[in-house]
């Protein structure tokens, strides 16, 4: 009983010689993660509130509506547009820059000036705003004075509409969000070629492997978390582009490239419909989800086979 009690007692002056700022570490560590937290909570709470309200800008007053927005938004065909104008865009944008930012991270994993030259001239467009790079690109796709119009008419296509035609606005902000955002996944497949052992493929080259196979069955696995987190972050970014089409096109010609942040933005500033709009937003935060969490999912089983778990 003796040395238990002795134990205890060395136990609480140690505690007690814990130097404050030593405790409270927890506190500080955790502190700006639970306001972050909280800070994130409030707005979605509140957006979810206001989406079963008729709340409006136009009005001071405004009362609970239950689901008639959210049945109104499944009901109505902009919304169906829009959702099917969202998943392309997203879909198609993300392919695009990850076929492209593998591409140009194989050609820049070299050791020589140009490769070097080439990824500092890279990171270019990554600190240009999406607005700018938008009317940068207006200009130069200008009919008038925009010098790729003025290729074009050399080679014979005239009146070439760019972002004004329905048939090929979504071209135009296709080019424009991937001269942008390319240079993002380049810069991780490449920080990922550059991390990959020289031995397997100093193996494949003795035992005659072609590029392609070395591709296929060494890079290609080997550099697959750091593509599938180029594409997580690409994916969520373009189902909420708003910048380059709004920049653009206004969501234009007619409803075109009207997506569901430029729907929502819509309802809620030119309509002054803030009810209205949430839900289009709600919804939105369900697709980034779920599409989120199908990625990491996958990234954690790609992480898990190449330990060899």
């Amino acid at each position: 009983m003796a040395t238990e009690a002795y134990e205890k007692l060395e136990e609480e002056q140690l505690t007690n010689k814990v130097p404050l700022k030593i405790k409270m570490r927890p506190f500080i560590i955790l502190g700006p993660a639970f306001l972050l937290t909280v800070g994130i909570l409030i707005p979605f709470a509140m957006a979810i509130y206001f989406s079963v309200t008729n709340y409006s800008f136009k009005y001071p007053d405004y009362v609970f509506v239950g689901l008639e927005n959210w049945i109104s938004m499944f009901t109505s065909a902009d919304f169906w547009q829009s959702v099917g104008v969202t998943l392309t865009y997203a879909g198609v944008a993300t392919l695009i820059e990850t076929l492209l930012g593998i591409g140009i991270a194989i050609l820049l994993n070299r050791e020589n000036f140009l490769s070097r030259s080439l990824r500092i001239v890279l990171i270019f467009p990554l600190v240009i705003a999406p607005v700018i790079a938008t009317i940068i690109w207006q200009l130069m796709t200008n009919n008038s004075v925009g010098i790729y119009s003025d290729w074009l008419r050399q080679l014979g296509i005239t009146n070439f509409n760019w972002g004004a035609d329905p048939s090929t606005a979504l071209f135009t902000v296709l080019i424009i969000d991937a001269w942008v955002f390319t240079p993002f996944v380049t810069i991780l497949v490449l920080a990922g070629l550059r991390s990959l052992p020289k031995a397997p493929f100093e193996s494949a080259m003795i035992d005659g492997g072609s590029a392609w196979f070395t591709f296929k069955n060494l890079t290609l696995p080997m550099i697959m978390p750091m593509l599938i987190i180029a594409i997580l972050f690409r994916l969520m970014l373009s189902l909420q582009m708003f910048d380059i089409i709004f920049a653009l096109t206004r969501g234009g010609p007619g409803d075109t490239l009207m997506t569901l942040p430029l729907t929502a933005y819509t309802e809620a500033f030119t309509y002054k419909e803030l009810g209205v709009s949430l839900p289009f937003m709600l919804i939105l935060w369900v697709f980034v989800y779920f599409l989120s969490h199908f990625i990491v999912k996958y990234w954690t089983y790609t992480q898990n086979k190449a330990s060899g778990k």
